[in-house]
């Protein structure tokens, strides 16, 4: 059975409605924005109203038009949104974990150590024309604690032996930095641009998504190819 959009929109943004006063959580909601539109300005996905903040829909297409979106989220629920026509569409793809270098700038959603280290959940490589998108370390809502880091890769090295074919990333951003172990089976990915062949029905979706004029409204998707989940 399908939830009203609003009701489920409602339910979700309180989540956020406390943060949203903070830059770094207004990066962490628009790091979408930079990933899927690479070559426009971080700041501009940032100015979303307070009244409507963007949330973030993860799961599996049910339903696809040129004016509509209907997702099942991870949560069983099923949301419809509408599909504006100026609507963003990027493809996640798997990459290796030997793709990730020196000097590269990724993001990472992450798990706090007990020694002050982040163990690594996904990793993604951006694009050089994306370098800088949502710089910064904030809360993510992966999973309950997660974390985000978009930075630069200032150095790397094998992980620890108790992660065995992992690496160890020393990520430095504006004002800080952090460590970040990869284990070896953490997926690496990096986006591309979409046509609308790849948003079908059962196409697993990470969607970027905002009530506008009382609509929920899809602004952004990142899709994977042939059954592959956006692990952002």
């Amino acid at each position: 059975m399908a939830v009203p959009p609003e009701s489920l929109f409602m339910r979700r943004s309180t989540r956020f409605l406390h943060l949203l006063a903070s830059p770094v959580v207004l990066a962490a909601a628009a790091l979408l924005g930079a990933v899927a539109l690479p070559s426009i300005s971080f700041a501009q996905s940032a100015a979303a109203p307070a009244s409507s903040p963007i949330v973030r829909v993860r799961g599996t297409v049910v339903y696809v038009d040129a004016r509509s979106l209907v997702v099942k989220d991870r949560s069983g629920e099923v949301v419809s949104l509408a599909r504006p026509a100026d609507m963003a569409l990027s493809e996640v793809y798997r990459i290796r974990l030997s793709d990730i270098r020196k000097g590269s700038f990724i993001g990472t959603a992450a798990m706090p150590q007990a020694d002050g280290t982040q163990k690594a959940l996904e990793v993604v490589v951006f694009p050089e024309a994306a370098r800088g998108s949502g710089e910064g370390h904030y809360p993510w809502d992966l999973q309950p604690q997660s974390t985000m880091t978009n930075a630069t890769v200032a150095d790397l090295a094998a992980a620890p032996r108790s992660v065995h074919g992992g690496q160890q990333l020393r990520l430095s951003y504006k004002g800080g930095e952090t460590t970040v172990i990869v284990p070896p089976d953490v997926p690496v990915v990096t986006f591309r641009p979409a046509t609308d062949g790849l948003l079908v029905p059962g196409a697993k979706v990470l969607v970027n998504a905002q009530v506008r004029a009382g609509t929920p409204t899809a602004l952004r998707v990142l899709a994977g190819r042939n059954g592959f989940t956006p692990p952002m």
